[in-house]
């Protein structure tokens, strides 16, 4: 058979990806309340074998990204705090997204919420409460679940997530959810996006169900994506006017 150092270079491109992606997983397995995680939990997490995790796992301990406790257990290291304070100090929330949930929250008098998804959880990232004295409350940097509630699920939903209420969701545009994850809270929620349209988290309004009806979530939605639209924009640098993705 001949020699094709071509194909053989294409294919250890190509295990080398998905190495990479592999090892990404793991990193992202870990929750905000996760102190550390043994490690048939991290291989339950990513699906993965547990030889391909510890393997995995200590060429991250090399680099600093994962670090081995005494009872055999993973936690993150000082590079993966590192990354996180990078990311902290160059996301500008006060510049970029908090004029748009302000303004949110003023047309519509309720608490406007954005949310990223970090590993298994979505995070807020930045909130306004809503002048209206009963509120729904959510400190930032809280996590919180992905499946339960709207943002979880949008954001679910447009990373591809198979089956039902997902793509149902995809095909609105939206998600209202009534009382899912708090049974006194219901919200609305819609996709933002980032260059090239990749999905960077999810916008919500929320407050008390016993005032956010369904009636008064479908008022609220055009105002919602409309604001949606202005932070996807934002996130990619467009100028209002410019014609966005069909």
């Amino acid at each position: 058979m001949k020699h094709n150092p071509e194909a053989e270079t294409a294919k250890d491109a190509d295990e080398g990806v998905v190495a990479v992606r592999r090892a990404m997983h793991i990193l992202g397995a870990f929750g905000i309340d996760d102190a550390s995680l043994s490690l048939a939990e991290l291989s339950r997490r990513t699906g993965y074998h547990r030889s391909t995790v510890l393997r995995l796992a200590r060429t991250l301990a090399m680099e600093d990204y994962l670090a081995q406790r005494a009872d055999g257990s993973w936690r993150l290291a000082r590079a993966a705090g590192w990354l996180g304070a990078c990311y902290q100090a160059t996301f500008n929330v006060q510049d970029v997204v908090e004029p748009v949930l302000r303004e949110l929250s003023a047309v519509t008098g309720e608490s406007a919420t954005f949310y990223v998804r970090e590993g298994n959880q979505r995070i807020c990232v930045a909130r306004v409460e809503g002048a209206k004295s009963i509120r729904h409350h959510v400190r930032a940097g809280a996590g919180l679940p992905l499946n339960l509630g709207s943002p979880g699920r949008v954001i679910l939903a447009f990373s591809g997530e198979p089956g039902e209420p997902y793509d149902s969701i995809r095909r609105a545009g939206y998600m209202m959810s009534l009382g899912e994850r708090d049974p006194e809270v219901s919200s609305i929620s819609a996709p933002v996006y980032t260059v090239n349209w990749t999905l960077l988290g999810a916008i919500c309004i929320s407050g008390p169900l016993s005032r956010l009806t369904e009636e008064t979530l479908q008022q609220h939605k055009e105002t919602l994506l409309s604001a949606a639209t202005r932070l996807s924009r934002a996130m990619m640098g467009v100028r209002q006017g410019v014609r966005s993705r069909p």
